[in-house]
């Protein structure tokens, strides 16, 4: 399980990297190259929605069987991830145009993703350590479970679709389908989730086919998701006009 610890940890850190370089990202001036702002936010999207729904498919049901509270926690932390892919949901839809965000701007999508992340991975940490202490003979390696299902799973946001049970399952087999046939037609990159102690190994060709590159000071990133300073912050994806009220937390839904 120390090996699962860790790679929540990597994990949690690939997921600031690629965050920031999505918050960062801003539309080419130039008419002819329109979509120079979405593989950094594609990949971040598709990172983040195959890791927790991996968490959601793995961590949870152990949760519920060797847990003493491990049923409440298991509720608390799928109606987070809930709230987690809603906000998710938001950038691909302000991303692809959609009416259902036009009105927000970019600066209040991140800042709830952000915010949704920052509560969600403590939950985590804190299951995965308690399953730690309530080992059983003949459990899995849990790391390498977690990385099979974060292959097989879609590569978008789906919150409204069921998370656990044989209706989860056929949910995230349906959807991976669909998300990959929109990934090719559309000529998306996706990378592959990584087994973090060999993403060293892939060098500046792979890093630049997939998209991907790897921050050499990685050591130095800040504990928490990566937010610009308030005096350097740079102008926002939107119009600076943009004087919308933020909506508040989306509702769980029943």
């Amino acid at each position: 399980m120390d090996a699962l610890l860790t790679d929540i940890r990597d994990s949690h850190q690939l997921i600031e990297e690629r965050l920031a370089r999505a918050r960062a990202s801003r539309g080419s001036p130039d008419p002819g190259q329109p979509r120079d702002e979405y593989p950094a936010i594609d990949t971040f999207l598709a990172t983040a929605s195959r890791y927790y729904t991996a968490l959601s498919q793995v961590l949870i049901p152990a949760a519920r069987t060797r847990l003493p509270d491990g049923h409440l926690r298991a509720k608390a932390f799928l109606t987070q991830s809930r709230h987690l892919a809603l906000a998710l949901n938001q950038a691909k839809a302000k991303l692809y145009g959609s009416v259902y965000a036009v009105n927000r701007s970019w600066r209040e999508v991140w800042d709830d993703i952000e915010r949704e992340l920052l509560t969600i991975a403590p939950m985590e940490l804190a299951l995965a350590e308690d399953l730690d202490r309530h080992r059983q003979e003949g459990d899995p390696d849990w790391s390498t479970v977690l990385h099979r299902a974060e292959v097989k799973a879609p590569t978008r946001p789906h919150p409204h679709l069921p998370q656990q049970g044989v209706a989860g399952s056929v949910a995230r087999m349906l959807s991976r389908r669909v998300d990959s046939f929109w990934d090719t037609a559309e000529g998306r990159m996706m990378p592959e989730p990584v087994i973090h102690h060999d993403r060293e190994a892939q060098g500046p060709l792979t890093q630049w086919l997939l998209g991907d590159p790897h921050l050499q000071a990685r050591a130095g990133l800040p504990d928490r998701l990566h937010r610009p300073p308030a005096d350097t912050a740079q102008p926002d994806q939107t119009e600076q006009t943009d004087q919308t009220e933020q909506p508040g937390r989306p509702e769980d839904p029943a």
